[in-house]
């Protein structure tokens, strides 16, 4: 397509930078304005995973509606580019400054229709006008006879990134809610200026005879929809198994999101080398992570993480090579565009939306990285070897196949002889880099090594019935292996053990609820507290260990986000402490804010939360509006026990805040077991006490026996609330 020259007497690099600068300041305003508006939305919406579900897809749908805007719109003439783009950016202007409208789901609410309708009432033109912006300035750039659009596309990736390590790093420590919807708002009105700058660069008319483009062939946009899907299903699915099998530490999803849109800027870059090098080293660190991705091998944690995100990076950067190195001319720049969303689009709901329904551990990781080996380009490495694949039959070919599948299944013949033959993870490595230049061949052979080192074990355990549970929060498992205990792992964060052997061992508290814990002393101290009818309220069910603490004329209520949790809590085949000791316990699901919010005043003597062990901590049950929910659901002089034992995360000072904020009185009871209590599963565990009547904590402390503590307190540290917080100064970066 033939481009219009700028005016001989204007600074042309100039005007390429501040076309470089919109499309990298769209897509930051991109990527800082979903963690934004989840923040927003958290107290109110609560963390259920339908809720982020239908959020996810109402992102996809604007982000896609807004590429097919910029395909329709770059096939105008420029002045109609021209208005039609900025009296859209006028008219999504007027929902300014952004925020949520008014509103609460009811209980009976459907977060499928209803969430879409407060995100599309509330940002929807907004978000759906700034994803539009990259299309359409990389097709202006061409339009005004800049260059090649393409590297824009790198820019716009940065920009992304920046944006995504912005909000956690900068924005939400630094900064209100309200301030970052003024700072997003003055972002918008700056974009929308840069834009009508780059605008009235273009040409009077069309300069290319008015031709439409001719669409791409469609397997053409087929192809470039499947290479876009895999590293977008790629970093949800590794980020799934780096917190479910390896480590799980706050804030980790930044890096392989990070890395996935850093592979765009690496792949979409004029210079080539940094692309090039990685997609030659792609087919073997995706070898490498085969050995590593399945296996149990928790002494090599950050090793083999490490190991995973390099592979993410380097598989990524090289199939959005092959996307830049098939990239059409510039004429069909929005054809390309809309088929790499319509594939990212793909990749997301296959990991976020259909393999929870599908798999009951992380096996979309091994179908992705099958996926991404059949697509490498895949170079042979010999050009003789080359030449021999090709000589082969198709039928030799899956013969040859079967058989690399064929010798995967010995894994699980040496694995249960104690030990893992090195020989034969070799010799598949070995046939590995053998078959590269042979895509059947070197799928099959990741594929062998995924299940050999460990994914057989995986699939025999999901053979077992009840053993293997997946729900839209994650992966549970139950554990079996130390004689005389049965547990419940989700991922790598323990949700309770039982002792087995005799009725009696079956009902006796462990792990974090032991007798002498901060929990199990509040709760062998409520008829002395409150009386024999004692109202209790548990925030986090687990394995229902605390049931075990019930008395015949207490009340009971328990409060769990996931109903899958339920369902293994209440069934005797794999956990008794509910049909043993509570056996008619009343389960409220839903998110604890917002059933707690729905709930009578002044319904509970003691209130537990215990839902901050792992990486992923409800920000929303720890603000000082949370705090007040909770004394507005205890009567007076109720007790709140708050479980905040955690290995990456130090919330004594957010405890510590909003007791002297909200006028509780606060002791800590820090557990450790003695050698005996361990020999029955008692876990070291910190518990809070906190109760608007001094009276009851000092009771509860006195009559304990026990030795507590003064909480200790953060200098400087402010008290979260539901417009302001972060996770960033509590992390231990020790480990």
């Amino acid at each position: 397509m033939a481009t219009a020259a700028l005016p001989a007497t204007a600074p042309l690099v100039s005007v390429r930078w501040k076309f470089v600068a919109t499309i990298f300041f769209g897509s930051f305003l991109l990527f800082l304005v979903q963690p934004m508006i989840a923040r927003m939305a958290l107290p109110r919406l609560g963390g259920a995973p339908t809720v982020w579900n239908s959020a996810m897809l109402v992102y996809q749908a604007l982000l896609l509606l807004g590429y097919s805007y910029a395909h329709w719109l770059t096939r105008q003439s420029p002045s109609k580019q021209r208005l039609i783009h900025l009296l859209a950016f006028a008219i999504a202007g007027v929902m300014l400054p952004i925020g949520l409208i008014s509103g609460t789901p009811g209980a009976s609410a459907n977060s499928f229709l209803w969430v879409p309708w407060l995100l599309i009432m509330s940002i929807g033109p907004l978000f759906f006008v700034v994803s539009a912006q990259a299309p359409i300035i990389q097709s202006w750039y061409a339009k005004c006879g800049l260059g090649d659009p393409y590297p824009l596309y790198a820019a716009s990736n940065f920009g992304s990134f920046a944006g995504l390590l912005a909000y956690p790093f900068v924005v939400e420590p630094l900064l209100s809610v309200a301030n970052q919807r003024m700072l997003w708002s003055a972002g918008y009105v700056l974009l929308a200026l840069l834009c009508g700058y780059c605008s009235f660069h273009l040409p009077k008319a069309r300069t290319d005879g008015a031709v439409e483009a001719v669409p791409p062939a469609r397997s053409k946009m087929i192809r470039w929809a499947l290479q876009a899907a895999v590293p977008s299903g790629l970093v949800l699915s590794t980020t799934l198994q780096l917190t479910t099998d390896i480590v799980a530490v706050p804030l980790l999803w930044v890096l392989p999101l990070g890395l996935y849109l850093l592979s765009f800027s690496i792949a979409f870059a004029a210079s080539r080398g940094v692309a090039d090098v990685m997609g030659r080293a792609a087919p073997f660190t995706l070898l490498i992570t085969a050995c590593a991705a399945m296996a149990n091998a928790m002494d090599y944690a950050l090793p083999i993480a490490g190991l995973i995100l390099l592979n993410l990076l380097a598989v990524s950067v090289a199939l959005h090579s092959a996307l830049y190195d098939q990239r059409p001319a510039a004429s069909q720049l929005t054809y390309f565009y809309l088929a790499m969303s319509a594939g990212g689009v793909a990749g997301g709901i296959f990991c976020a939306l259909l393999a929870p329904l599908l798999f009951d551990s992380t096996y979309e990781n091994v179908v992705l990285l099958t996926a991404a080996a059949f697509l490498l380009k895949n170079e042979p490495l010999w050009e003789k070897v080359g030449r021999y694949w090709q000589r082969q039959s198709r039928g030799r070919l899956f013969a040859i196949a079967a058989g690399i599948l064929l010798l995967s299944a010995l894994g699980p013949i040496f694995s249960a002889a104690g030990h893992r033959n090195l020989g034969f993870t070799y010799l598949l490595i070995a046939i590995g880099v053998a078959t590269v230049g042979n895509r059947l061949l070197f799928a099959t052979t990741a594929t062998a090594l995924l299940l050999f080192m460990g994914g057989w074990e995986k699939i025999a355990l999901s053979a077992q019935p009840g053993m293997m549970t997946r729900s839209y929060f994650g992966i549970y498992s139950i554990h079996t292996s130390q004689p005389g205990r049965r547990s419940l792992a989700h991922g790598t964060t323990m949700h309770g053990i039982q002792l087995t052997g005799s009725p009696q061992r079956e009902v006796t508290p462990t792990s974090y609820y032991a007798p002498r814990s901060g929990i199990g002393l509040a709760m062998r101290s409520t008829e002395r507290l409150f009386g024999p009818g004692a109202r209790i309220g548990v925030v986090g069910l687990g394995t229902g260990t605390l049931a075990c603490y019930a008395t015949a004329k207490q009340s009971w209520t328990f409060y769990e986000i996931d109903p899958a949790v339920a369902d293994i809590a209440r069934d005797p085949k794999r956990f008794t402490f509910l049909s043993r000791c509570m056996p008619n316990a009343r389960i409220e699901i839903g998110d604890a804010r917002l059933t707690l919010g729905r709930s009578r005043r002044g319904s509970a003597d003691l209130l537990t939360i215990d839902a901050f062990s792992s990486d992923s901590v409800p920000m929303h049950l720890l603000t000082r509006e949370a705090f007040q929910a909770y004394a507005d659901h205890l009567r007076s002089g109720g007790l709140l026990m708050v479980h905040i034992s955690n290995r990456y995360l130090e919330l004594e000072p957010v405890i510590a805040g909003a007791a002297k904020d909200g006028g509780w009185s606060a002791m800590a009871r820090k557990y450790y077991p003695t050698d005996a209590e361990k020999d029955h599963a008692a876990s070291a565990s910190l518990w809070i006490a906190l109760s608007r009547d001094p009276e009851t904590v000092r009771r509860l402390v006195e009559g304990s026996g026990e030795e507590w503590r003064l909480l200790n307190e953060k200098t400087g540290f402010q008290p979260w609330t539901d417009d302001r917080g972060s996770l960033l100064g509590l992390i231990h970066w020790g480990g």
